[in-house]
């Protein structure tokens, strides 16, 4: 059906259409279930999240000692930073 303007109508035209389907002579290659690869992106944030996740769990003990021996003033020695620079070191090399 067409519709020219607010008054003016077409005929009914037949249910067959102007246009017939013809037949589809195109054919398809058979695709395979592995021709298709999948990706994922995680975002910098989600990957942090699950870093974190994956330390161990904090140890309260070893917490409060060293918080202690911090306050006494005897935590800081000679023999701890000279650990510490090593493994430092060891970090970057």
């Amino acid at each position: 059906m067409y519709i020219n303007g607010p008054t003016s109508l077409h005929g009914a035209q037949s249910i067959s259409g102007p246009h017939k389907a013809g037949s589809a002579t195109q054919t398809l290659e058979p695709t395979s279930r592995f021709d298709t690869v999948d990706s994922l992106d995680i975002s910098s944030e989600a990957d942090m999240v699950s870093r974190a996740r994956e330390t161990p769990e904090i140890r309260t003990d070893k917490v409060a000692q060293i918080k202690a021996q911090i306050a006494d003033g005897t935590y800081f020695s000679d023999d701890k930073l000279d650990i510490a620079l090593e493994r430092l070191l060891d970090e970057f090399g």
